[in-house]
């Protein structure tokens, strides 16, 4: 994936992914929602959201860094800082 990524394009990856692979429904995904409470994840769910998102950016991703994670909107900041460290 290039780095040429907008925070758009990654909002609409994401909201695919949660979409498709946790049934989350698309009305929900909005930057402010949170992705425990909101989304209704677990922590096995954040894991597998963090390895849909390294083949995204083809970046590795250390759970750890995902741990101030809350919101949607957080989540494409932190994909956003990868992607344009480049």
């Amino acid at each position: 994936m290039t780095n040429s990524m907008t925070k758009d394009d990654i909002l609409k990856n994401i909201s695919a992914y949660l979409v498709e692979y946790f049934e989350v429904p698309a009305s929900d995904i909005t930057l402010e929602a949170k992705i425990y409470e909101d989304l209704d994840l677990d922590s096995i769910d954040a894991v597998d959201l963090i390895v849909k998102l390294q083949e995204l950016t083809g970046e590795k991703i250390a759970p750890e860094s995902f741990r101030e994670v809350r919101t949607v909107g957080d989540v494409v900041e932190k994909v956003a800082d990868l992607t344009n460290k480049k």
